[in-house]
């Protein structure tokens, strides 16, 4: 007992100054002032017909309705592992090298909770995900931020070799990059690859944006030279199909790898979403012009929502993937994007996200907001609008 009583305060501690996630209390302001919310990232319309009645009918025919295979169901680790075969020529064992998860979100807890001991370093681009900063200390890891700065928000690769110490355990990676909406080049790619094999790094990359690339294409570092023995790659269906609530991610690498995460998952979730992994399993198996379109509808959204930003006075960074378009609101004579979005509602009806909730130091993004464009025409037709009156 003595040992959890001195444990307890150390863990309360470390998460003592995540409290309530900016998503929650964002979407939280949404719905008390009925405004549109362009803060959280989930569609308002549902992914394809057939993906739902593919759920439909696993519920059922009971398939998924009691406790799935805790490794995830094989159809669904088949589809993954064709997945990676036909987009990115890579190999892994259905049965070994891939583990299905509650949504990325649990992949990443898993594979930090797994890999870490207490007092290794993690580097991870910043602006980080919001998860990532409260799992690398339920993991009892130290975060090294790397700075992506604006307007084009490049990883600095010397400034990554320069932070690289023998306390470094591990990189945790995020490209298509969120909130920023970079996207790594082959060249960073390969440098980072390099400073992980010499290094002797294990490597998390989170790509669930991995089918919204607008510009350049996305590269999994899994498939470099020197990296297939010390990467863990997790992806999710939720982005990709617009089933965000179902909650069904996955993680492929290698064999020991995957056991490791295995070993870490089974005591967090244990299983989940039976039914749905079916139906992912079909998912997966659509035919690349579902991909393409879906990149395609985007793109435009992003494209819509980005010029109607910039012509309601905002300074736009034009993101090369994700849901999401950074922007700045010092041209309105604000610096305090926090304060600038618990305003907004009343102003005009929106509701955004400050990025400075996603940086160690918080001056780094002070004046920097994220809005999501993966809503209906009419809806970012509408918020655009109302975005207008601040220019007025």
């Amino acid at each position: 007992m003595a040992v959890m009583t001195q444990g307890r305060p150390l863990l309360n501690r470390r998460l003592a100054e995540f409290g309530t996630t900016i998503f929650a209390e964002m979407s939280a302001l949404a719905v008390r002032t009925g405004s549109i919310n362009l803060g959280q990232g989930f569609p308002d319309t549902d992914g394809p017909e057939e993906i739902r009645e593919a759920a439909v009918r696993a519920l059922r025919d009971g398939h998924g309705n009691q406790y799935p295979p805790g490794p995830g169901i094989p159809e669904l680790r088949t589809a993954i592992a064709e997945h990676q075969q036909r987009r990115y020529g890579l190999s892994h064992d259905p049965d070994t090298e891939i583990l299905v998860t509650a949504g990325a979100t649990e992949a990443i807890a898993a594979s930090l909770l797994a890999l870490l001991e207490p007092g290794d370093e993690v580097i991870a681009f910043e602006p980080f995900y919001d998860s990532y900063a409260a799992c690398i200390a339920m993991a009892g890891g130290v975060r090294v931020p790397l700075t992506l700065r604006a307007p084009d928000f490049r990883p600095d690769l010397d400034a990554l070799r320069d932070a690289i110490t023998p306390r470094t355990r591990l990189l945790l990676l995020n490209s298509p990059h969120n909130p920023t909406g970079m996207v790594l080049t082959r060249e960073e790619l390969t440098t980072i690859a390099e400073l992980a094999v010499a290094h002797d790094l294990l490597v998390i990359t989170d790509e669930v944006y991995e089918h919204l690339v607008f510009e350049g294409e996305h590269i999994p570092l899994i498939s470099l030279p020197g990296m297939r023995d010390r990467t863990v790659s997790i992806s999710s269906a939720g982005k990709t199909f617009s089933y965000t609530g179902w909650k069904v991610g996955w993680v492929t690498a290698d064999a020991p790898l995957v056991a490791a995460v295995r070993t870490a998952k089974q005591y967090l979730t244990y299983v989940s979403a039976g039914p749905f992994q079916y139906a992912i399993a079909e998912a997966l198996r659509l035919p690349d012009s579902y991909f393409d379109s879906f990149r395609a509808g985007l793109r435009r959204k992003r494209d819509l929502l980005g010029d109607g930003l910039r012509a309601a006075g905002f300074e736009v960074h034009r993101p090369q993937g994700t849901y999401f378009i950074t922007t700045d609101i010092t041209p309105f004579g604000e610096k305090d994007a926090y304060a600038f979005c618990r305003a907004l509602p009343e102003r005009c009806g929106v509701v955004a996200i400050p990025n400075s909730v996603f940086y160690d130091d918080p001056d780094a993004g002070r004046s920097q907001v994220r809005f999501t464009f993966c809503k209906k025409d009419d809806v970012l037709h509408d918020a655009v609008g109302r975005l207008r009156r601040l220019a007025s």
